[in-house]
């Protein structure tokens, strides 16, 4: 026994149209065909594409930060970048 659900579902004017017409020349109700889309949406698999790997450029130059400059003092290095320090 096969249990059936009524509910309302709001479609754009135009597609719901599209929809009828693709039934009809298809020979099938509206219902079967909103179930067949479903279908095949559902029984996609939702893994996510594979992203290639990012190599992050390393900069070999020398140098640094600059004398007294703690990267660990967010205080104080935003007072040198003001021009505070």
């Amino acid at each position: 026994m096969s249990r059936h659900m009524r509910t309302t579902v709001r479609l754009d004017d135009a597609l719901l149209e599209q929809a009828k017409c693709e039934a009809y020349s298809r020979g099938e109700t509206l219902t079967a065909l909103i179930e067949n889309g479903l279908r095949l949406v559902l029984s996609q698999r939702r893994t996510a594409p594979r992203r290639s790997r990012v190599v992050l450029p390393v900069c070999r130059a020398g140098g640094g930060t600059l004398p007294g400059v703690d990267l660990n003092d967010s205080a104080a290095l935003l007072d040198l970048m003001e021009g505070r320090g």
